[in-house]
């Protein structure tokens, strides 16, 4: 069905070079994602200039067209025109076939790790977030007394917040599998036995043995397949991020091997037999533990630099609060995301990103600062709804619109963001649970299980002091550029809005 973005999607398919130049394409919460086979062959700068795009990024591998709010629609038109995805053929702007997408050209080790965490993350990012608000909200409802937890309404929305949660493996590994090019539902159905009732409950018996005894990794075990240890954390693997997405990305080599060797007319159920055959052992005997070594060491090291005496959280947060916003400018933000889901996983709450809060709220108000002291109307159009944007989480707009082009308001948001994010680390600041973006927020600081509101005062507070630090340096030192000599029309509509 046409919309009104297919005039700017056909733009942005000739100016990445074509149908043909296109490997691949995705999107996250403003940005197209395409993997060019030639970077070189597409025109940036037109890009740059076209109404409706803000800007464009190339980092990790990606070539990345900023669009903002309206991503989903100009995804959806980009996809129908190009006829992009997993399995599409892609034809050249000739109309001829080129076949189905390339293999992915070299990219960095880091650049492979961002690429497949926001790749796996990106399709369900939407109903993470609603259902980490609808959790967040049952928790400020509760907190407040104006809900029962033992209602059945309470039960009835928490089944779907919490559950969503629960069993986000089986959820990832969908878009795990989707990510390495295999089947689908062999992704799901490994997710599926990593949350099944009696594997889950197995550790609530009586221990029949203990690998790694006297080390940071001791686990003690219940049962054995064919006399190896079957080692399932305390924590367990439902909730779990890093297990999953290991066993998927073993499990598409293991398949894509079959594929190639197993007689078609027997192919349908034999290869999926052999792969599950293997990776759901292998994961609980290997991968799952291997998982949560590497777990438990990066967690280890942010533990051991928040605990350093006094200064820890303060550092942490001054740190992860300033350059928080130059991450989201490279999408590098993503690959800190697993880290918080280990945590609640394991933990039942985060300490590492919470200082981040503050970052998305400081850019929200220089460019309030901007939008009241700028005469430039030009600028207004752009600060206002990057403005209401940034309220709800949202700061692509309001970095690319509006302070980075501006190079001192773009410094300053990230001076307020490390302030406000050292007072939050400071106070040892804990989220409880993944919640939405923005305002929406807050309530996934109050910690559903004690009642408590703690950490969600101390985020306000870091929150607004960072908010005004940024919002008076900005009004304080900004000053609009001067108009080119000449250029009468600008100068005119600047004296018209002063």
């Amino acid at each position: 069905m046409a919309s009104k973005y297919d005039g700017l999607a056909r733009i942005i398919i000739q100016n990445v070079g074509g149908k043909s130049n296109v490997i691949s394409l995705s999107h996250c919460i403003t940005r197209l994602r395409f993997k060019l086979k030639d970077e070189s062959k597409a025109n940036t700068d037109i890009l740059k200039n076209t109404d409706g795009i803000v800007t464009v990024m190339q980092s990790g591998g990606q070539y990345q067209i900023v669009i903002g709010n309206q991503v989903d629609d100009v995804f959806e038109a980009v996809n129908r025109i190009g006829k992009f995805g997993a399995d599409s053929e892609i034809v050249d702007d000739e109309g001829n076939e080129t076949g189905t997408f390339v293999p992915e050209k070299k990219m960095s080790a880091g650049a492979v790790l961002i690429d497949v965490i926001s790749g796996v993350f990106h399709p369900v990012l939407g109903v993470l977030s609603a259902a980490g608000i609808i959790k967040g909200l049952l928790a400020l409802f509760a907190f407040f007394k104006l809900i029962d937890t033992t209602s059945g309404a309470y039960m009835t929305w928490y089944s779907v917040a919490d559950g969503f949660f629960y069993f986000l493996p089986i959820i990832l590994g969908y878009t795990s599998a989707e990510k390495f090019k295999s089947n689908k539902f062999i992704g799901m159905a490994v997710g599926a036995s990593l949350c099944y009732p009696d594997m889950v409950n197995l550790v609530t018996g009586k221990a029949i043995g203990t690998a790694f005894a006297g080390t940071i990794f001791q686990v003690s075990y219940y049962a054995t397949f064919f006399g190896i240890p079957i080692l399932i954390p305390d924590s367990k693997y439902p909730s779990t991020v890093v297990p999953i997405i290991l066993a998927v990305f073993v499990a598409s080599k293991l398949e894509h091997m079959w594929k190639k060797v197993i007689p078609d007319v027997i192919k349908l159920f034999i290869v999926p037999v052999l792969t599950l055959g293997i990776i759901v052992p292998l994961t609980y005997l290997v991968i799952g533990p291997v998982a949560q070594v590497l777990c438990s060491l990066i967690g280890a090291a942010f533990k051991a630099m928040y605990n350093l005496p006094v200064v820890g959280g303060l550092v942490a947060g001054l740190i992860l609060g300033a350059i928080w916003q130059v991450l989201v400018i490279f999408g590098l933000h993503w690959g800190l995301v697993p880290l918080c889901m280990i945590n609640y996983s394991s933990l039942g709450y985060d300490f590492i990103l919470s200082p981040y809060f503050a970052a998305s709220f400081a850019q929200t108000m220089v460019v309030l600062a901007i939008y009241l002291k700028t005469k430039d109307s030009k600028l207004k159009r752009i600060a206002l709804p990057a403005f209401i944007s940034g309220i709800f989480g949202v700061t692509e707009p309001c970095i690319y619109g509006v302070t980075l082009p501006k190079k001192k308001p773009f410094v300053i948001s990230c001076i307020a963001a490390s302030i406000g994010g050292g007072i939050i680390g400071f106070a040892g600041v804990k989220s409880y649970m993944m919640g939405g973006l923005g305002l929406f927020g807050l309530p996934s600081y109050i910690d559903a299980k004690t009642n408590s509101a703690y950490s969600m005062y101390w985020v306000i507070i870091g929150t607004l002091v960072a908010m005004v630090i940024a919002f008076v340096m900005t009004f304080l030192t900004y000053h609009d550029e001067p108009v080119p000599a000449g250029n009468k029309k600008e100068e005119t509509l600047q004296k018209q809005v002063g």
